[in-house]
């Protein structure tokens, strides 16, 4: 499966131990993270992941622009949850975009947790059929 991975400064850290308590279930699949929090979850971890730009810089749009072409199965965003901070129209059209498209995400570490175990489990599979990329998709394309 496809995995998306973006965290607020403030959330970087949570995001980092997540991804060291569940690093045996993520390593078994792809991953994609916005610049910094691949650096920091990569060098913790060792797990093998593609560096996006950073969120400030398009790496949520990119994002955006997999899960509309269905290259993303997860997404995994632990965003700030600092009162302070404005409305951010990124984050909110991100989200849009995995509502549309049937994208399971997880804005805390608690449905992170709810959504990793779904997947070792395997009751994520449907994602394989609909994302293009998977083993199912281009077996069907080679018959």
């Amino acid at each position: 499966m496809q995995i998306a991975i973006i965290a607020h400064d403030t959330k970087k850290e949570l995001m980092t131990q997540f991804c060291i308590a569940y690093c045996g279930t993520l390593s078994k699949h792809d991953l994609c993270a916005t610049s910094i929090t691949a650096k920091y979850i990569s060098e913790a971890t060792g797990l093998r992941i593609e560096k996006l730009m950073t969120g400030e810089h398009g790496g949520e749009q990119q994002i955006a622009s997999r899960i509309a072409y269905d290259e993303i199965d997860i997404l995994l965003f632990f965003r700030s949850t600092n009162p302070m901070d404005s409305f951010d129209e990124e984050s909110f059209e991100l989200l849009s975009m995995c509502d549309r498209h049937n994208v399971p995400v997880a804005t805390n570490i608690a449905t992170a947790e709810v959504l990793i175990c779904a997947l070792e489990r395997g009751d994520l599979a449907w994602r394989e059929i609909i994302n293009p990329r998977s083993a199912h998709n281009q077996n069907k394309d080679s018959n």
